[in-house]
């Protein structure tokens, strides 16, 4: 595909809106793989571009909690070889289905990710800050991986609410805990597919590496923000996007 000025002009902004929404309130790939279809790109090279601006965001964010000591290596081990597994199964599945399949395929995930990863009921903060090792916790965290990271090689957006869905409920982690451990294993998916893609010639590198400095650029803003009631700018913006995308698809412009 031809890069041209206007696909950065599309993609970065919207990047870059995306590492904000995404560190005020979770959600940012649902308006980084929209942007990346709005700006043209084939279905298998938006999801494939957006794993290097999604990589080097997650690397970030997993680096601060290493550094806070607030991840488990021990059961984040044998999380990390389910996720290696499951994430290379998902892009290799991924670049088997049609183009045309594959934009059907996320004009109906785009919708239900939306709705789950904006639906905050789901989430119940009950659980423990203690993660305790037993049979339970490690059968959640590998089954997790494996089939949460099948979806992220696959597609990718609401990965990391998916992961701490799956701890709070199963394993009854408090949030703050399964977010720790969600995010080493979204490292992990993220780095496997990225790999996959690369390795198969799906990734635009020049928009995906401008676009990622402005996907950080984004979440470090967010993050710095003291900004009261900053939540309430993700659902719009996330359906802004949406509604831009499914005007594309229809062809209205």
């Amino acid at each position: 595909m031809e890069l041209t000025p206007v696909s950065f002009l599309i993609v970065c902004p919207l990047l870059f809106l995306a590492g904000l929404v995404d560190a005020i309130g979770g959600g940012g790939g649902l308006i980084s793989i929209p942007a990346y279809l709005i700006a043209g790109l084939p279905p298998h090279m938006a999801v494939a571009t957006n794993k290097l601006s999604s990589t080097c965001g997650t690397l970030l964010a997993t680096l601060r909690f290493i550094r806070n000591h607030l991840i488990n290596f021990r059961l984040a081990v044998p999380s990390i070889f389910a996720a290696i597994l499951g994430s290379s199964l998902g892009a290799k599945i991924s670049m088997l289905v049609p183009e045309k399949i594959m934009l059907y395929v996320l004009v109906f995930i785009l919708p239900l990710s939306a709705f789950l990863v904006l639906n905050k009921k789901i989430f119940h903060d009950k659980g423990s800050e203690i993660v305790i090792l037993d049979k339970k916790t490690y059968l959640t965290a590998i089954l997790s991986a494996f089939f949460i990271g099948g979806y992220d090689g696959f597609y990718g957006p609401g990965t990391g609410t998916f992961l701490i869905i799956a701890f709070t409920v199963c394993a009854h982690l408090s949030i703050p805990t399964a977010n720790a451990q969600a995010k080493i294993i979204n490292l992990t998916t993220n780095i496997t597919a990225l790999a996959v893609f690369l390795i198969n010639g799906q990734i635009l590198l020049p928009l995906g590496i401008a676009a990622a400095l402005c996907n950080m650029a984004g979440g470090y803003l967010g993050a710095g923000l003291v900004m009261k009631n900053g939540a309430k700018i993700v659902k719009p913006s996330i359906l802004f996007v949406l509604f831009l995308l499914f005007l594309k698809i229809l062809g209205v412009y």
